[in-house]
């Protein structure tokens, strides 16, 4: 078709069952979309995200106390199988 890929977003698309590309799966008719945005974005640029300023406990004092982890951010996981990653993450 020469277009990008979009989806009809709204408050019409709310509590209804869609498949990938919102086309609705529920049988409850058709979705009037009050506008429509693409599939895929650019994500936005590191100024213009928000700040993490809000602080994370993870329950491990160790690692409470030796890496500040705030809310949202992402952090690196490094180690060998069995040592427990998935358990802080």
């Amino acid at each position: 078709t020469g277009k990008i890929a979009e989806v009809g977003v709204g408050d019409s698309i709310l509590g209804r069952i869609v498949n990938p590309l919102a086309a609705p799966i529920d049988g409850k008719g058709d979705i009037a979309a009050s506008e429509t945005k693409l599939i895929e974005a650019m994500a936005p640029g590191i100024i213009e995200r928000k700040s993490v300023c809000e602080p994370m406990q993870t329950g491990i004092t160790a690692v409470d106390t030796m890496i500040p982890i705030g809310r949202g951010q992402r952090e690196l996981i490094i180690g060998d199988r069995q040592t427990g990653k998935t358990s802080i993450a």
